[in-house]
C-alpha cells in the first residue's frame, strides 16, 4: 500500500426533496482512499454518487455526515484546498478568452504572482498539448480542446491532486485519447490524478486503482487485478479436425461452442473441464490451435455487480459492499 493522501471516511449527503421533504441519500458513508502518485477512476452509472461526491470534496456541497482529508488535513481547510486542481463535469469558460489568457484568469483568482505565471503558463500548455493553439480563442477550440484547456487551469496552482469530473463524456475516440494521454502525463509528473467516469474502457486502460459506486455506496476498492481475480473464469480451446462424434460430446460439455474456420471453438467454465477436452482431442488426433485462459472483465464485473445492487434494491435490502 502506498500513502494515502485523500482520505473519507462514513462520508455521506442526504437531500430533502419536494414540498414533502422526500429524503433521498446520494452518498452513503463512503470509505475511500486514494494514494499519493496513483491515477484512481471512480468508476459508476449515471446517477451513482460520483459527482455528488467530488462536489463534497470540492466544498461545493457540503456534507450531512462523515469527514475528509488531504494529507492529513480536514478538506475544508484553506490549506488542503491550495493542493487541490479541479475540472468540473461540464465546465463553461467565456469563449472569447484564449487559452493563455484562461490559464492567466484562474492563476490570479489563486494569488499566484504574474512572474510564476509567465514561466509556469507556456510549460502547462505544452503539457496539455495546446502549446501551438495558445492564442487561439476557446469558441475555435473542439470540446476535447477545451477539456485540455481545463485542464491546464486546473494545474496553475501546481496541486498534488487533480480531480476531474466525467473528463471524457461526451468527447469522441481522438479527443478521449487525448484527455487519457494529459492523464498519464501527469502521473510521469509525479501528480495524484482522480477521476469519475462512466466510460469502461478509459477506466480499463489508465487506472492504477478502481472505485465502483452503485445507489450511492462503494461497493469494490482496489486494483483491477485485485477486483477481476474473484470473477469467473473460462478457457476457450480451438482446435480443427475432430471426430464428428467427439464434437457432439464436446457441445454438449462446454459452456458455449461456435463452428471456426475448419473446426470449432469451445468455451469450458473450468480448468478441469478444458484440460480434459484438449487431452481427448490429441488423443483422438485433432489438431489444438489455441487454449486461451480469460477472466472476468471490468465490463462483466460492473453488469454483475449492478444487477445484484438492483436487486437487493428491488427487495427492500441494503446493498452490502463486497
Amino acid at each position: 500500500m502506498g500513502e494515502p493522501i485523500l482520505v473519507t471516511r462514513k462520508l455521506g449527503k442526504v437531500y430533502r426533496l419536494g414540498l414533502r421533504r422526500k429524503r433521498v441519500v446520494a452518498v452513503r458513508e463512503l470509505d475511500l482512499s486514494v494514494e499519493r502518485g496513483e491515477i484512481y477512476g471512480f468508476l459508476g452509472p449515471n446517477g451513482a454518487g460520483k459527482s455528488t461526491t467530488i462536489k463534497m470534496l470540492m466544498g461545493l456541497v457540503a456534507p450531512s455526515s462523515g469527514e475528509a482529508s488531504l494529507f492529513g488535513v480536514p478538506i475544508a481547510s484553506r490549506h488542503a484546498r491550495a493542493s487541490l486542481g479541479f475540472l468540473p463535469e461540464n465546465p463553461y469558460f467565456h469563449d472569447f478568452l484564449t487559452a493563455e489568457q484562461l490559464v492567466a484568469f484562474a492563476g490570479r483568482l489563486g494569488g499566484i504572482p504574474n512572474s510564476i505565471l509567465e514561466e509556469r503558463i507556456p510549460r502547462l500548455l505544452d503539457l496539455v498539448g495546446l502549446g501551438k493553439a495558445k492564442k487561439l480563442p476557446l469558441r475555435r477550440y473542439s470540446k476535447g480542446m477545451v477539456q485540455r484547456a481545463g485542464i491546464a487551469q486546473a494545474l496553475v496552482g501546481d496541486p498534488a491532486l487533480v480531480v476531474l469530473d466525467e473528463p471524457m463524456s461526451g468527447l469522441d475516440p481522438i479527443g478521449r485519447k487525448d484527455v487519457r494521454e494529459v492523464i498519464f502525463r501527469l502521473k510521469e509528473e509525479g501528480k495524484t490524478v482522480f477521476f469519475s467516469s462512466h466510460i469502461l474502457p478509459d477506466v480499463e486502460a489508465i487506472c492504477d486503482r478502481v472505485g465502483l459506486m452503485l445507489h450511492g455506496s462503494l461497493r469494490e476498492q482496489g486494483t483491477l487485478d485485485e477486483l477481476l481475480a474473484a470473477g469467473a473464469r473460462a478457457v476457450d480451446v480451438i482446435a480443427e479436425g475432430i471426430p464428428e462424434g467427439l464434437a457432439d460430446d464436446l457441445r454438449r460439455q462446454s459452456e458455449r461452442a461456435l463452428p471456426k474456420g475448419d473446426g470449432w471453438a469451445f468455451t469450458f467454465a473450468q480448468d478441469a473441464a478444458a484440460d480434459s477436452a484438449v487431452h481427448e482431442l490429441v488423443l483422438a488426433g485433432a489438431r489444438i490451435v489455441s487454449v486461451a485462459r480469460h477472466r472476468e472483465t471490468l465490463e462483466q464485473l460492473f453488469v454483475r455487480r449492478a444487477e445484484e445492487t438492483n436487486s437487493a434494491h428491488a427487495r427492500g435490502e441494503e446493498p452490502v459492499a463486497a
